[in-house]
């Protein structure tokens, strides 16, 4: 290889070295964009969520946190995975996260119970129904409290759901024909004891 030539080939890659800045510049630009309308959009939804599963507001808040790092740093699967919801793709995140939060030993040890009265105003209904109901929701088993939360809180399609969740869709409708049971008795044990 000529000396001459080495120069002029590494002028042609510094030449290209703006554009690639730009470039990543311009997807970071986008990456932001799209966290930042994220974070409009789902932020009181996941927090709400989040809230009903873990019954502490701090930790909510944290996982909320959380999933939005999550969120970030997993954001290009979006793309190459074409997931098509990212509502149920956020959830999913969120929903693990708790499930990572409940694992810890320090869970254990944080009184659960339930206090509606924590969550912000604007993701509480004042309807004391709506209130009793959310309490009910907040006492079931974990596996029919996720489905409920997603199916019917949330407004994903059973497909989503089951798609969140990581389930079939066939197991995801059997958990929730099961859940709506245990409402229905719950309900109408509440009825009978006012």
């Amino acid at each position: 290889m000529d000396h001459a030539e080495v120069p002029r080939l590494n002028r042609a890659r510094t030449a290209d070295l703006p554009s690639q800045v730009s470039r990543t510049a311009h997807e970071n630009m986008n990456r932001e964009q799209r966290l930042s309308r994220w974070i409009d959009l789902y932020s009181d939804t996941i927090l709400k969520t989040c809230f009903l599963y873990l019954s502490d507001r701090q930790q909510a808040e944290d996982v909320l946190q959380d999933t939005w790092i999550k969120a970030w740093k997993h954001m290009e699967d979006i793309d190459l995975k074409r997931i098509t919801n990212e509502k149920a793709w956020l959830l999913r995140i969120a929903i693990n996260t708790c499930k990572d939060y409940r694992r810890t030993a320090w869970f254990r040890h944080v009184d659960t119970r339930k206090a509606i009265e924590d969550l912000p105003a604007r993701l509480v209904s004042s309807e004391p129904e709506d209130r009793t109901l959310t309490l009910i929701v907040m006492d079931l088993p974990e596996r029919y409290k996720q489905i409920i939360l997603l199916h019917y809180f949330q407004g994903l399609t059973l497909q989503e759901t089951a798609d969140v969740l990581g389930q079939s869709a066939s197991t995801a409708h059997r958990r929730l024909k099961k859940a709506e049971a245990l409402l229905k008795d719950a309900l109408e044990r509440g009825e009978a004891h006012e």
